[in-house]
């Protein structure tokens, strides 16, 4: 089956008279034993239908935690204390924060630089690839690099979020894990928190299965509910925002306010720089369709200057603004955006 038609069918309950299209919310800490959990800490039905929708489209075995973060952390509960981790040098500042406040040695690498970024991966424990980079867009040549990573004997990890597995499926070409927060693109309402990641290594999953249970790291399973419903529009909702971010980028490549547009062709971010730091806030904060806000992937369309983060590295550009487009008519969103850059 097509991908659009696994975001509709996968991870529904049994086709039995009488029973529900969608599984239900299950609002329950404990369960009759002889199940698959006893204890709402180790599984709750919800989960598991979010999970099977995610596995499928990611082809392996998918594990939802409470937030994107969360899917981080338990990746670095696999290394050992002094590990070697590799990640994008303007990737996620989320990511980028923990693994640097903890006992790592990190290296930083251009993405988009392949064989620099190979020559670090010698003696890494953990290579984390993100394509496009958040907030940079910065394109990598994953497949070149997840293979690089794998025969330097790295453990690697694919943050999937911006491309979805409509656009990119890591595990296909050797990543041992990859990682979503949903609460972006597969959830798409910014309505939840939510985090998954997807594995077709059985140990692996087991091993991170576990890190889940012992942490604490479980989402709810309303969460979980509404991450499904969000998935089941995914296909229609990126094509449109797709679409849209195409002509966007365009346009703005005229503009003559701005200096430089990142768009990599595919997807629903765009970033793009204007000449300072004072010039995109007031832009952001002008905008009367675009919401001025932090996430990304809804189906409102949302910027924001990334530089106003302390943790965001000062060689992202102070000007830059990261635009995450919406469904909303193109033609509206350009006039939002050319009257609050004016």
């Amino acid at each position: 089956m097509q991908p659009d038609t696994v975001t509709v069918i996968a991870g529904r309950p049994a086709k039995q008279p009488g029973a529900p299209l969608n599984a239900p919310i299950t609002l329950a800490s404990a369960f009759v034993p002889g199940g698959s959990s006893e204890y709402g800490r180790h599984g709750n039905p919800a989960y598991e239908a979010f999970e099977a929708v995610l596995g499928e489209l990611e082809g392996g075995r998918a594990l939802a935690f409470a937030s994107g973060i969360a899917t981080s952390a338990a990746t670095l509960g696999l290394l050992e204390p002094g590990a070697v981790v590799v990640l994008p040098r303007h990737g996620y500042n989320g990511t980028t924060s923990l693994v640097e406040s903890g006992p790592y040695e990190v290296r930083l690498i251009d993405p988009s630089d392949t064989e620099g970024s190979i020559e670090a991966f010698a003696g890494a424990d953990l290579v984390w690839l993100e394509s496009p980079t958040n907030p940079a867009m910065e394109v990598g040549d994953l497949p070149t690099l997840v293979a690089a990573a794998k025969e330097a004997g790295a453990l690697v990890a694919v943050d999937n979020t911006f491309r979805t597995p409509l656009r990119d499926r890591p595990l296909s070409y050797g990543a041992d894990i990859v990682c979503h927060s949903a609460s972006k693109l597969l959830g798409g309402h910014s309505d939840l928190v939510l985090g998954v990641l997807a594995t077709r290594d059985d140990a692996l999953f087991e091993r991170l299965l576990t890190h889940r249970s012992l942490h604490g790291a479980i989402p709810g399973a309303l969460e979980c509910f509404l991450a499904a419903r969000g998935v089941r529009t995914l296909a229609v909702r990126l094509d449109r925002a797709e679409s849209s971010a195409a002509v966007i980028a365009d346009r703005l490549k005229a503009h003559p306010a701005v200096a430089e547009v990142r768009y990599p062709g595919f997807g629903s971010m765009v970033c793009f720089v204007v000449d300072d730091a004072e010039h995109a806030q007031r832009a952001t904060e002008s905008s009367r369709i675009i919401s001025h806000a932090t996430s990304l992937g809804g189906v409102e369309s949302t910027w924001e200057r990334r530089r106003r983060f302390p943790a965001e590295p000062e060689t992202i550009p102070a000007g830059l603004i990261r635009l995450s487009v919406g469904i909303e008519a193109v033609e509206d969103l350009w006039s939002d955006i050319e009257a609050a850059l004016g």
